[in-house]
């Protein structure tokens, strides 16, 4: 079946969220008194959702702590680390090429749903989008199989004509999850071999490369077992 519809990850596939996301942390971990990772350190939690990334850097399960640590996280990055943001080269005419040949886009971030739409109108994205989802503050539709799920339910879309687009794993699984295809962004923060081994039936090199993934993805069946794209 052909695709139709194409569901974007926002940090690390349309832009690059590296200084705000990681600064934000860094200082939710002060303000808790915990040392402060390095930011290259702290590349890993681009990506998965917030609650998970700081169970992991205080090593703990508390609900309490980690909800503490998520809101000094949002004092932050609300009013400065949002803005520590910037647009993949390539980016906007890629968007502007695949709206152009048809396909209807949509983004879906486990970014909290306030915080995707103010980058979205910051960079001026909004006419590029037929859609902005991300999950809620208390953290629901956060993992992204569910989602992905909500978005196809909401939109009406069938999964075989709808492909996602990210650079984590948690875009993959997602998208396997719901039987959808997968494009793996290498650009971003995850690597080949992680978007690889959770499902990616191609990747995507640069911004410029999403539109021959996407034409592969119309050519070959996601479910044949071929690779989609030369990933040499």
């Amino acid at each position: 079946m052909p695709i139709t519809a194409i569901l974007f990850d926002l940090d690390g596939t349309l832009t690059d969220p590296k200084p705000g996301i990681t600064r934000s942390i860094q200082y939710a971990l002060s303000e808790l008194g915990y040392p402060s990772p390095a930011v290259d350190e702290l590349l890993w939690c681009i990506g998965p959702p917030l609650q998970q990334s700081f169970a992991t850097l205080l090593d703990t399960s508390d609900k309490v702590l980690i909800n503490r640590a998520v809101t000094l996280y949002r004092d932050r990055y609300a009013t400065i680390g949002l803005f520590e943001n910037a647009l993949y080269p390539q980016i906007l005419e890629t968007l502007e090429t695949i709206r152009a040949a048809g396909y209807q886009t949509l983004i879906a971030t486990s970014k909290p749903h306030v915080y995707a739409l103010r980058i979205v109108e910051h960079f001026k994205l909004a006419t590029l989008f037929d859609g902005v989802y991300g999950s809620e503050l208390d953290g629901t539709r956060s993992e992204k199989d569910t989602l992905i799920a909500y978005i196809l339910k909401t939109e009406q879309l069938a999964p075989e004509n709808t492909v996602m687009t990210g650079d984590r794993q948690h875009d993959m699984i997602g998208a396997k999850r719901n039987q959808m295809g997968a494009i793996g962004i290498t650009y971003g923060y995850g690597t080949v071999e992680e978007l690889i081994r959770h499902g990616a039936d191609g990747l995507a090199h640069s911004p410029a490369e999403i539109p021959k993934a996407l034409l592969e993805c119309d050519r070959f069946s996601m479910t044949s077992g071929s690779p989609l794209l030369n990933t040499n």
